[in-house]
This record gives C-alpha cells, structure tokens and sequence, in this order.
C-alpha cells in the first residue's frame, strides 16, 4: 500500500506564504468559536437553574428571603439583579421626589429602571455571538478564497512545466480544494451553535420578562401578579412591550 502523498500536510509544505496564512487564519477562527460554544453553553446552563430558582423566589415569606432563595450575586444571576434593581428603584422614588424623575408615577419609574435592567442582561447574555455570526458567515469565502488562489497556482505551475498528465493535474487541484473544505469545516459549527444559543437566550429572556412584570406587579400593589385586569398593577404591562 502506498501513502497518500495528497493532503492537509503536503498542501502546507508546498503552500506558498498566502495559503499558510489562510490555513493559521482558519485555525483561529475554529478556536475562537468553539471557545465561544463552550463559554456561552456552560454560561447558558447556569442561567437556566437561576431560571429555576426564580419560580421558588415568590414562595418566599419575604423579600430578603425571596433575595437569598436567588442564589449567586446580582452580576452572574439576572434574576438577582432584575429583583434588587427593582427594589432600589423603589426606594430611589420615594427618597428623591424633589428630582426631574420624581414627577413620573412609581409606575413609570419602576418600568424604565426594569426595562433597562432586562436590556443589560439581554447584552451580557448575547456577548460572544457576534463572534460566531462572523466565523459563520466569513469562514466559507476564507476556504473559497484559498481554493482559487490554490488552483490559479496549480495551473500556473502545470503551464509553465508544458504536457502534464491527469495525475499531475489532480493532485495540486485537489489540494487547493482542501481550503474549501477546511472552510465549512469551521463555519458549521459556528452557525449550529449560534443558533442554539439564540433559541436558548431567547427562552431565558422570556421567563425573564416575566419575572420582571411579576417584580413590577409586587412593587406597585404590595403583592404578587394577580389575574384581576382590573388591579393597578395590570395596566403598566408595557414594561413587555419592547421584549425581546
């Protein structure tokens, strides 16, 4: 049996500076996205059991131990933040009431501070995925590109030697092919995983949402959501409106 004198190994020992820049370039861009898969799923995973510890938040007796039932500081758990953002909105309403917010109704106050608090998290939690939107949509023109300029190379050396035969010919061109295929081989991954992240932040920004207008119901009437639409607390259902 003889060795396969074809591949990933004579194509970088016989590329030129332009074909090895490609290659290092697609390497990295493999790297960076699968860091990105593998950081957001585990970050991803602890989100979700925050999001399960948020259903036990308004079996809580009080706030402070709604607050400790909400594991985790405020910066890493959501939930965390949206409730103790909440709380200081609150707070921050009825001691400053001589300032330019203090002519709003609590209301509208508590709706901006928590829609701002969603929209923070909303960007914390979707940090690292512009990165596999790029890897996902450059990485195959990065193969193409090192394809075409494999093959212009090939032939280029196959005319200037004159009479080749079909062995010679295939050989080089197939090498070059190895770009394209090195290519999808990196966008793939990125566009699969990019798009089971967005379908996992987007669950998690649901029950987000709604954990934030069970906060805004608690606040303004004293008590959890109730399902009388006749209750102050059924009217600001804006703080939703602009959900994500």
């Amino acid at each position: 049996m003889t060795d396969n004198i074809y591949g990933i190994t004579t194509l970088w020992a016989q590329g030129d500076f332009v074909i090895k820049s490609i290659a290092i370039l697609l390497l990295i861009m493999s790297i960076a996205s699968w860091y990105v898969i593998v950081s957001c799923a585990w970050r991803l995973m602890k989100l979700r059991r925050y999001a399960h510890a948020a259903a036990d938040f308004w079996h809580a007796q009080s706030f402070g131990e709604g607050l400790h039932i909400l594991a985790g500081n405020r910066h890493h758990n959501p939930f965390r933040n949206l409730a103790e953002e909440g709380k200081a909105a609150v707070d921050h309403h009825a001691s400053n009431r001589s300032d330019l917010h203090g002519q709003l109704s609590l209301a509208d106050w508590l709706t901006g501070c928590l829609r701002g608090a969603i929209d923070e998290s909303a960007e914390r939690m979707h940090s690292g995925l512009p990165i596999l939107a790029s890897v996902g949509s450059t990485a195959p023109f990065v193969g193409l590109f090192g394809t075409v300029w494999g093959i212009y190379h090939a032939l280029a050396g196959i005319g200037a030697a004159g009479q080749a035969s079909i062995g010679e010919v295939a050989g080089p061109v197939g090498e070059a092919l190895i770009m394209t295929a090195l290519g999808l081989a990196v966008a793939i991954p990125a566009v699969l995983g990019y798009n089971a992240l967005i379908r996992g932040n987007k669950t998690l920004l649901g029950r987000l949402n709604r954990f934030a207008h069970q906060l805004h119901a608690y606040f303004i009437t004293g008590a959890p959501l109730m399902r009388n639409s006749n209750t102050p607390a059924a009217n600001p259902v804006t703080l939703l409106a602009g959900g994500r």
